[in-house]
């Protein structure tokens, strides 16, 4: 049952002391020095204060952390993003509870009983744009309806490897009765096999807002009879065998204990061993097993290990049966980051077939 489902969300602080207030005429050094000392403090007035918060702790982590390499740039993020869980803003009644402040919708619905409480302030910059995402929609370039993500779900920025795999389906020539998508997420692969003639596409995710959300999205429409959830690892309650199994896996190795947000980014040492030999079981003879991948990991020295080579270099379950490569557009001109390595960037599908 979905209402049986518990919604990851920021989690409401309510401080035993009033916290220590921030506003223009606070020296920001100062804050900044007390945020390094573990110390939490509040944003009041306007929200644009909080803005100009972050913008100064940025300045003074770039100071720290000069360097544009892949591993500089991960440390200067968990820096800030240590920092940053620090500086605080109220809600009451479901409102920012400072002027100028943006209405966000997931206030009532993700804390209906909550009257009033704290948040960090990265927090609640997070569930505003995911309020405008899920209220807008997003327009993808291999789907004819826009998407709206829920509150805490991945959903594609980049369209590379949605482009692969619509061209991917496009040629294939197979039964298309069932599939299973492995962590579905916003649910666009799912959407993607449907488009294509899939008649019924079962679909599993560990995150709790991924299968919320999607069953909102679905609802009694047409999609709802095609599109089977499950909130469960792996293939969860889905045995029976299938013709076909789609799988967007993280793309980079994770170097630390991950939180519910990084499995979406970053994939333990088992997850892929663990992943073949359940997709063993329940592909068809002549099924295919199509995975979603990248050379991210390779090109940004985080492995020197491709757990899909790996696989069919030792596994003895599965053959190739063919490897599309497509290259990365370049970084957005807006992003902040330095990310020269996007140049060498390629998105890859992996088409294999059981032994």
């Amino acid at each position: 049952m979905i209402s049986e489902i518990t919604i990851n969300k920021p989690e409401p602080f309510l401080p035993e002391q009033p916290l220590p207030q921030f506003n223009r005429s606070i020296n920001v050094k100062r804050t900044i020095r007390g945020l390094e000392a573990g110390k939490p403090i509040m944003i009041t007035e306007f929200y644009s204060n909080g803005l100009q918060l972050l913008k100064e702790l940025q300045m003074h982590l770039k100071e720290k952390f000069p360097g544009d390499s892949f591993t500089e740039q991960r440390a200067y993020r968990s820096a800030f993003r240590e920092l940053s869980s620090l500086i605080y803003i109220k809600i009451v009644d479901h409102q920012l509870n400072v002027k100028k402040a943006p209405s966000i919708g997931w206030l009532e619905k993700l804390y209906p009983e909550n009257k009033s409480f704290l948040l960090p302030f990265t927090k609640v910059q997070g569930l505003n744009s995911a309020w405008q995402w899920n209220l807008n929609g997003i327009t993808l370039p291999v789907l004819r309806n826009k998407i709206h993500p829920y509150y805490g779900v991945y959903f594609p920025t980049r369209f590379d490897h949605l482009i692969l795999f619509d061209n991917w389906l496009k040629r294939y020539e197979g039964p298309k009765k069932s599939a299973i998508d492995v962590g579905i997420g916003s649910g666009v692969l799912s959407f993607q096999m449907v488009k294509h003639g899939f008649q019924k596409v079962f679909g599993t995710d560990t995150n709790p807002n991924a299968i919320v959300g999607l069953t909102e999205t679905l609802g009694d429409t047409k999609l709802s009879r095609k599109i089977d959830l499950d909130f469960a690892p792996l293939f969860g309650k889905f045995e029976k065998q299938t013709e076909l199994i789609v799988f967007n896996p993280p793309w980079l190795p994770a170097s630390q204990e991950m939180d519910t947000n990084d499995e979406a980014i970053y994939y333990n040492e088992n997850l892929f061993p663990e992943f073949f030999a359940e997709a063993k079981k329940r592909l068809l003879p002549e099924g295919k097993l199509v995975i979603i991948f990248s050379n991210l990991a390779e090109i940004t020295n985080a492995t020197e290990t491709h757990p899909i080579e790996k696989e069919l270099a030792e596994g003895g379950r599965f053959k190739l049966v063919n490897c599309l490569k497509r290259k990365v557009k370049g970084a957005s001109d807006k992003t902040k980051r330095d990310q020269n390595w996007r140049g060498e960037e390629m998105v890859e599908l992996w088409e294999l077939t059981g032994v």
